[in-house]
């Protein structure tokens, strides 16, 4: 059986780190491994008691509503608020998800569909570069870079029926600071 869309799928960029970090390692190198961000101390023991006391209490053995629990997306809007100034209706413009992975993958989905381009920067997650492949979507690449021109980049691109950019930034943290292109179009 062949599946069309995993086929096209670039090899994980995680899984090719750590097969070199291993190689390495039986080679006798010291790596020091900045890889996937997975934390190296124990969450902290509030966490860990708040976390058991939910999972102790048979109200949280259901299903969640499909958007997510109301006080959970009232808390989302409301940080975005206080962070970013940001006003949102937790009924219709907040949901939840099991991470950020199935969040992007499914906003994918109900974007891109067949004929439709994806703009990913490059680097970026593997993520980026999945969510659109899996809905059926071309995925062009922007050079990322100190030496590169972010918005002239963009414009190399070119056109199709749709476009999405797949952004692997967050609104937590500053990636670049915006500047007028210097190329002209």
């Amino acid at each position: 059986m062949e599946f069309r869309r995993i086929n096209a799928l670039p090899p994980y960029v995680f899984a090719t780190i750590d097969a070199l970090k291993m190689d390495a390692r039986r080679a006798g190198e010291d790596v020091i491994d900045l890889g996937f961000g997975n934390p190296d101390i124990p969450s902290p023991t509030i966490a860990v008691e708040k976390l058991c006391e939910a999972v102790r209490n048979p109200r949280n053995h259901r299903y969640s509503a499909s958007r997510g629990i109301p006080k959970l997306r009232l808390a989302i809007t409301d940080l975005y608020r206080r962070r970013f100034g940001v006003e949102l209706d937790p009924d219709t413009q907040a949901c939840t998800t099991i991470g950020a992975k199935e969040g992007y993958s499914h906003l994918m989905w109900t974007l891109l569909g067949p004929g439709d381009a994806a703009l990913v920067p490059s680097p970026s997650y593997p993520i980026h570069i999945w969510g659109p492949i899996f809905a059926g979507a071309e995925v062009r690449y922007v050079r990322l870079g100190p030496e590169e021109d972010f918005f002239a980049n963009l414009l190399k691109s070119g056109r199709s029926r749709g476009r999405g950019l797949a952004s692997s930034s967050s609104p937590s943290r500053t990636t670049r600071r915006r500047r007028a292109s210097t190329s002209s179009s």
